[in-house]
């Protein structure tokens, strides 16, 4: 005898958006990477990829860069890690308005050649000639 009533299929999950965690290693080598490994997959993350940076002058690389990814929820800006961002743009706003300031007690601006000739002291002779 066959039941009327059917099992409902539960729906799929809708995906959610895939994370990624960029790692740079200046130190290359086999326990710089294996550390990094063991302490990000811990963490949940999955190992997406590593690329080398090599130099000319050497066969061994000078850094790493390890990529790793994990599903997540869409991070909004309110519940990002402050650790793992940039400076906030208040802290840039303030720094801007330091370096600013900065620039205007500096000296103007002149040519190179005019600071070679100050440096010289060939200014104070045209100077002194008028």
């Amino acid at each position: 005898m066959v039941s009327g009533k059917r099992k409902k299929k539960a729906l799929p999950a809708a995906p959610r958006p895939l994370l990624y965690k960029v790692l740079e290693l200046s130190t290359v080598d086999e326990a710089a990477i294996e550390r990094t490994l063991n302490e990000w997959t811990a963490k949940g993350w999955k190992l997406d990829g590593i690329q080398f940076a090599m130099r000319e002058s050497s066969k061994r690389p000078s850094m790493a860069f390890v990529f790793f990814t994990r599903e997540g929820p869409a991070v909004t800006k309110s519940e990002e890690d402050p650790s793992e961002r940039g400076r906030s743009l208040e802290v840039a706003e303030v720094r801007l308005r330091q370096l600013a300031g900065d620039r205007a007690k500096m000296p103007p601006a002149v040519s190179a050649w005019e600071r070679l000739a100050q440096l010289a002291g060939e200014g104070e002779a045209e100077e002194d000639d008028t």
